[in-house]
């Protein structure tokens, strides 16, 4: 049975559906470019929904210092310049050429406030208490019909010309467009809780995986700490009842103490999948942070993976939108081809720590202890794992022939007209170039900049700060063809 909308149907140009971090720094991105966004959200306004990030690594503020809210996010929380594993692996976080040499610990809630304000600023459309129900593709209109669920029960219409689901792990977009979410639950029982500690633990961020237990303790700052614990020995269903016993009992075993732990405002019991949907993109609808891929908490990359979803989709849209590419159709396939590789290789490393810490035979513990060492020991390894950890590694596949810096993320550079990431808060191209060379006729709105030295080579870096064409040379023409691009 079909029920008749409400209201007349809307038109918007981008719907998008759930207002995590995710979903707030794409529509905020979007509006900022003139794009007309609507962002609805099933949980009421201010609904705490028991967030389990704490981490913004560096390459993430980077992209929020690209937006002019790195310095305001960084006073919220307690940077950590290191971080620690198993109780032997350190990763010196100091070592990354970035502004930001540290992993920032802060509560979701602060970021998502954040970017909120920027999106309301910029004239997002919010719709909380409203549930997506069905969404339906039409070539010939070019659009995207979805069905929403009000609060009270009617139904409304609304038609962009695209939609991007941003609505979690069980996401109701990958479900309406019949998409598998392939993967296992890799941890079951996670006993999550918002506790008072008698002790402050002498580490900002507690991270230990000792025998058959492991524990994650990190700070609000206000007092109340967010605590993650597991046991091997008690495998217990998401519906089971959990108490404060059972996490003291799961810290002690993991790290010697439970820090004097009471007064738990509220606790719940959780499980941990690997999941990866087999396409970013279907038509006109598009899925990023955890509705297109899911972890294990291991390393702090989930909501961090799913911002950098958002900052690589938001200024491909945008340009498709304003009609400023010569080929819309493979600028927005690029999305997938750039982020999915990057879902499966967060995947893989969250998947290997979870898997390190949950060690159980002597030769497993064994194998820990030895790539603990290696890691800490040997400096390209250390570095590796510190610039996949941390984001700061993270580059995309170049067109064979094309040079070397390409597709690779460009640094907080120096410049006479300042720096980088600051050049790049319009959500514009950034071309840097030595002085006397002309910037060409841009099909987009460019940003012409110029390096403080003699350095020859000529930059176009693209709106997240990836380079999307270089040359040694001029070359007027390869870069006309590439803005085109």
């Amino acid at each position: 049975m079909t029920t008749t909308p409400s209201t007349a149907p809307e038109t918007v140009d981008v719907l998008i559906v759930g207002a995590g971090p995710t979903g707030l720094l794409l529509a905020g991105d979007l509006a900022a470019q003139g794009i007309s966004v609507t962002l609805v959200e099933r949980r009421p306004h201010r609904t705490n929904n028991m967030t389990r990030a704490f981490a913004v690594h560096a390459r993430t503020l980077e992209l929020l210092d690209s937006r002019g809210l790195a310095d305001e996010l960084i006073k919220t929380g307690m940077p950590l310049a290191s971080l620690r594993f198993f109780g032997k692996l350190s990763l010196d976080l100091s070592r990354l050429h970035t502004r930001f040499p540290f992993v920032l610990i802060t509560p979701q809630y602060e970021v998502e406030h954040l970017l909120e304000r920027r999106s309301r600023t910029a004239g997002v459309h919010f719709r909380y208490e409203t549930e997506l129900t069905s969404l339906h593709q039409s070539a010939a209109a070019q659009s995207v019909t979805a069905e929403l669920r009000e609060a009270d029960g009617s139904r409304t219409t609304l038609t962009a010309r695209y939609l991007v689901g941003t609505d979690g792990m069980r996401s109701p977009v990958r479900h309406a467009l019949g998409l598998p979410f392939p993967g296992r639950s890799v941890i079951r029982s996670m006993v999550l809780a918002d506790v008072r500690l008698a002790d402050e633990p002498s580490d900002i961020l507690t991270v230990s995986g000792e025998g058959d237990a492991f524990t994650f303790i990190a700070p609000f700052g206000d007092g109340w700490y967010r605590v993650m614990g597991w046991h091997r020995a008690h495998q217990a269903a998401d519906s089971d009842p959990v108490d404060l016993d059972e996490l003291r009992e799961i810290c002690r075993t993991a790290l010697g103490t439970d820090f004097g732990m009471h007064e738990a405002r509220w606790i719940s019991r959780f499980h941990s999948d690997e999941r990866q949907v087999p396409s970013y993109r279907t038509g006109r609808v598009f899925l990023a942070g955890d509705a297109a891929h899911v972890h294990s908490p291991a390393g702090g990359q989930g909501m961090n993976t799913g911002l950098q979803d958002a900052a690589n989709l938001s200024w491909k849209l945008a340009a498709v939108l304003r009609g400023h590419t010569a080929d819309p159709e493979a600028l927005l396939d690029s999305y997938h081809a750039e982020r999915h590789p990057v879902g499966a290789r967060v995947l893989r490393t969250s998947g290997a720590l979870v898997r390190l810490a949950m060690a159980r035979t002597p030769l497993q513990r064994a194998v820990r202890t030895v790539t603990s060492k290696a890691l800490a020991a040997v400096r390209p390894a250390s570095d590796k794992a510190i610039g996949m950890v941390s984001g700061i590694s993270i580059a995309y596949r170049a067109p064979r022939g094309a040079h070397p810096l390409t597709a690779k993320r460009a640094p907080d550079l120096s410049l006479r007209e300042g720096r980088l990431h600051q050049l790049l808060r319009d959500g514009t191209f950034v071309l840097v170039t030595p002085d006397g060379t002309a910037a060409p006729a841009s099909p987009a709105p460019l940003v012409h900049a110029h390096w403080q030295g003699d350095r020859t080579t000529t930059l176009l870096v693209r709106p997240d700060g990836y380079i999307a064409w270089a040359s040694d040379h001029p070359d007027p023409a390869a870069l006309r063809a590439a803005l085109d691009r």
